[in-house]
Order: structure tokens, then C-alpha cells, then sequence
């Protein structure tokens, strides 16, 4: 049963969302773990590759899309089954995966924003009606 947890930022913009999500995806790939990154569609894949080339100018984040590279170390996609099992979602769709139990450890990135909170409450809610026990973690 995947570890499931939402990080709560204070703020409502989409940007520090997205960098929290690549900060959280280069500690998980640097711990050896396997990284799902879930876009809303293919434009905000393509935004999430373009911020990972960027991120760090000190550490590189090894990642591509998964229609060209399903088994790098961070993946950027959607709704494909990760090539890789027993990983880490980080999910910045406003559903959930449909492979949520594919993963060991799910983390689901909140902001401020009113409809993503919304959202994220369903979301909260779906997993718990699901069996799972997600927590909250304040950022």
C-alpha cells in the first residue's frame, strides 16, 4: 500500500508549486528512487521538462518525457503505467492517477489556489475511501 502524503505550500501561484515538485523530484531521484512526475496535459509536460533542464545549475535533474524515455530515472507524463514499479508519484494533475498502486510513495503538491484546493480535498477524501491513510505536511 503506497505512503501517501500532500504538501501544503502557502502560497496560491503556479510556479513554486512546480519547483516544489522538481525539489522534491531530484531528492527522491538522488535517494535512488524511481520518479513519475503526472503533468495535467502535454503542455504542462513539456513546462515540467523545461523547468527540470533548468532547476539546478549545480546538479542535473536526469529526466525525460515518457513517450521518449518511459525508463529514465524521472519521468514526465500523464496517464501512462509507470515503467518502472514501486516508485514515487508526484502528482500535479487535479486527479488522481489511475495507477496509484503502482507506487510506494504518492505525494500530491497543494497550493492556495481555490480550485486546486478543492480538488485536492476530493483527492483526500478519494484515497481515504480507497483505504489508504494520507497525511498532511506542512511546507
Amino acid at each position: 500500500m503506497p505512503r501517501i502524503e500532500f504538501y501544503v505550500l502557502s502560497s496560491s501561484d503556479q510556479a513554486s508549486r512546480q519547483r516544489a515538485a522538481a525539489a522534491l523530484a531530484l531528492k527522491a531521484w538522488i535517494a535512488g528512487l524511481p520518479v513519475f512526475l503526472r503533468g495535467c496535459d502535454e503542455a504542462h509536460c513539456e513546462e515540467l521538462n523545461e523547468l527540470l533542464w533548468q532547476f539546478r545549475a549545480e546538479r542535473f535533474v536526469p529526466h525525460d518525457l515518457h513517450r521518449e524515455t518511459p525508463l529514465s530515472p524521472v519521468v514526465i507524463g500523464t496517464d501512462e503505467p509507470p515503467a518502472q514499479p514501486q516508485g514515487v508519484l508526484i502528482n500535479l494533475a487535479s486527479n488522481l492517477s489511475p495507477h496509484v498502486e503502482r507506487f510506494a510513495r504518492i505525494i500530491e503538491i497543494v497550493n492556495q489556489e481555490p480550485e486546486l484546493l478543492q480538488a485536492c480535498r476530493e483527492n483526500f477524501l478519494s484515497y481515504r475511501q480507497r483505504g489508504y491513510d494520507p497525511k498532511r505536511v506542512e511546507l
